[in-house]
Parts: structure tokens; sequence; C-alpha cells
């Protein structure tokens, strides 16, 4: 790798830390990312408590993400004709308010089933406008040779507390004991915190002083549709765009299908411990990404000649990976090796994501980021219920085998018939 070798202090780093709209930005989004730990626990719990249904559940998540994925290109594009930071933070002021409804009806014990619907119908809705606002708002707040400093730092810190919430929230729920009024109050906790983290984290979003852009006259506007369908036009023209875009979905598309599926069902089947050696595979995977995250921060120009080449040889490296993993038998084994490809995608997804964030007009960042979350939401559970079905007729050792070599053919193809490779920072 060509790299540029930094002080123990980068001048990047350095410059991040000084800047007053990214600590607002830190700040507030740590905050924020916390809370959602807490909401994430507590909310399945809570749809258990009350129905002791998994099917009750699984509806609840479907009423949270389905309008989010449906309406995530209109946020993107309210995001382009008005500002990341009104939208962010009015979304998040939304979110603050209905998580202190369900706080409060849930402490004084008149929470119903058919409220809890609304309010993951209320919440699914808010984050199709906060995704893309706050995918848009960093480009506008910092100069373009920080912004992949900044995501290193922020998604590698986002990541920390995605494992640290989880743990503080259950804690917070088990404090209050098994009896179901004391689990009703800690739960409510759980809901109260992070609203409140949301009304803190739409206070820090309104301090941030954004880049100014011209904007169409009012006379001129077209309608929201429109911006909608200009955005998807000007996504299929930018055809390095458009290959890296669809290069990283079908990656992901192999990758999380077989992590979050096939994965449980191999620690069952061929692992001691069963659940505690999945918790050890999960939590070996996360602190991989999370290293990855920092380092490729840390290190922004470490790179095999381009990025694109980096993404190639990264993603070659992962495929080969998989082709034997559904054959470990020893935990050690699989926590080696998904800590070792955590590293590798979280390295290669801070990188990509700047990217993005850099070539993309700042007006049309909103809809753009909106148009690859779109993509990535859609393809998540479809390779969910692809591996579901694959493990009807697969063991896990061939799946496992199957999604390395669909990833190599990926590679190749995204190497010889796309123009990734010459694709750079």
């Amino acid at each position: 790798m060509s790299a540029t070798m930094a002080s123990p202090v980068s001048p990047a780093r350095a410059a991040l830390l000084a800047n007053r709209n990214y600590r607002w930005l830190l700040g507030g989004g740590l905050v924020s990312i916390l809370g959602d730990q807490f909401t994430l626990v507590a909310l399945p719990w809570l749809v258990l408590q009350i129905t002791g249904d998994s099917l009750a559940l699984g509806l609840v998540l479907a009423v949270m993400s389905v309008p989010r994925a449906i309406f995530i290109l209109v946020g993107g594009a309210l995001v382009d004709r008005h500002s990341p930071r009104d939208v962010l933070m009015w979304s998040k002021l939304v979110q603050f308010v209905l998580l202190g409804l369900l706080a409060l009806t849930l402490w004084i014990g008149v929470l119903q089933m058919w409220m809890v619907y609304g309010f993951a119908l209320g919440l699914g809705l808010a984050t199709a406008f906060s995704y893309p606002a706050g995918s848009a708002i960093l480009p506008r707040s910092l100069p373009p040779e920080l912004i992949r400093p900044a995501n290193g730092m922020l998604m590698s810190l986002g990541q920390a507390m995605g494992l640290l919430g989880p743990v503080l929230a259950g804690g917070l729920i088990a404090a209050f004991g098994h009896r179901q009024q004391a689990d009703a109050q800690g739960l409510a906790l759980a809901f109260g915190f992070d609203g409140l983290s949301f009304a803190l984290s739409a206070w820090t979003v309104a301090q941030l002083q954004l880049n100014q852009r011209a904007a169409p006259a009012a006379g001129n506007k077209p309608g929201l549709l429109q911006d909608i369908v200009d955005a998807m036009r000007a996504f299929w023209a930018d055809v390095p765009l458009r290959s890296v875009c669809l290069y990283f979905a079908a990656i992901a598309f192999f990758v999380g299908g077989p992590i979050g599926v096939a994965l449980p069902v191999l620690a069952q089947t061929q692992l001691p411990g069963g659940a505690a050696s999945l918790g050890l595979l999960l939590a070996a995977n996360g602190a991989g990404v999370l290293a990855g995250m920092t380092l490729s921060g840390l290190r922004p120009n470490w790179k095999l000649g381009t990025l694109g080449l980096t993404m190639l040889a990264i993603d070659t490296v992962c495929g080969v990976a998989f082709l034997p993993f559904g054959h470990i038998n020893a935990v050690w084994q699989g926590v080696a090796m998904l800590g070792a490809l955590g590293l590798l995608l979280g390295f290669v997804r801070v990188a990509v994501f700047s990217w993005m964030q850099k070539r993309v007009p700042p007006a049309m960042l909103g809809r753009t980021m909106s148009l690859f979350l779109f993509i990535i939401m859609g393809l998540a559970p479809l390779a969910s219920a692809a591996a579901g079905a694959a493990l009807r007729v697969l063991d896990p050792a061939a799946l496992f085998m199957a999604s390395g070599a669909a990833l190599l053919a990926i590679v190749v193809i995204g190497a010889l018939f796309t123009p990734i490779r010459t694709v750079d920072a």
C-alpha cells in the first residue's frame, strides 16, 4: 500500500478536533447513536412483553422499515430542496416527541398494542428524512480534505456505541427486576433516554454553520417527484458512481445474507457453546469493523494504486475467506476470520462513503445518498430471505462457499467490465 506516514497526532485529526462544526456533529451524533441502541433493545422486548407473539414483533419492525424505505427518496429530495440541517433537526424533534409519548404512556400504564404500531410507523417515517439529511450534512459542514477523516472517526465511534449501547440498555431494563410493572418502568426509561438524546442532538444540529449553495428561484422549483427523477437520471448518467454503488450493493448482498442467517445456523450446528459462540463471532466482526473504520480515517492515503483497486483487492480477500469458512470447527477460527474481514470491510466502507460525498454535487447529495440507502435497505431483507431459502437445500458450508464464489465473480465483473478499477479519490 502506498501511504503518507503521519505523526502521532495527524494534521487532519488535529484540524478535525479544532473545527467547530465537527465538534457539534461528533457530540450530537454520538449521543443520538447511543440513544438509538436503547430503543433497538427496548422495542422488541416491549412487543414480546405485551403479546408474547413473534409475528407481532415482525409486524412492528415491518411497520417501521417499509415506510422508511419507501419515503427515503422523498426525504432526500426535501434535503436538497431545503437544507440538511433543517430536515435533520426537525426529524430529530419529531422522534423526541414520539419517544417521549411512548415512554409516558408506558410509564402510566395506558399503552396498548395499536399505539405501538402507531409509534413504530411515526419513527420509521422520521428516519426516512433523517437518514439522507445525516448523510448530506457532513460535506456541507467541513472542507473536502476533512471528509474522510471525519467519516472514519464518526463511523468508528458510532460502531463503538453500537457495541456498548445494548449492554447499557439491557442493564437499565434488568435493573428494574422481572415483574411486569418493573419491566414497564425500565422500558419507559429506555425510551425516554432515547427521546432526550434526540432533543439534545437536534440542538447540536441547530448550531452548525453550513456552506452555502445557490438555490433555484422559487418559481422555477420542480415538484418533488421530478426532483427524484432528476436524481435517478444523474445517478445513472454518472458511470463511475453508478458502478461503485451497484457493485457495493452486490457485495453487501452476498456478505450480509450469510452473516445474518447462515452464521447462527453454523454456530448452532458446528461450534461448541451455541449462542455464546455466536455472540463471540458477532462481537469479533463488530470489533473488526470498528478497527477498520478507525484505520480508514487515520490513514486516508493507504491504498493499492487507486481506491477502486483497493476495493477489488479487499473483496477478493473476502471471497477467498468465505470459501472455507463454513468448515470451521473451533470458535477461535471464526473469531480470527470474522475479525480480519470486519477490519477490511470497515476500512473500505468509510473510503467509499467519503468518495461518494465528495463526488456528488451538493445540490444533488441528499437525493443521491437517499437513492444509495434505498438500494441497500431494499437488498438487506432480500439477502436474508435468499440465504434462508438457500439453507433449505444447502448446509452452511455450501452456502458460504457459494457466497464466496459469487463475491469473486462480482470482483471479476467489476474489474473487467466497469470503470471501478480507475476510481480514485
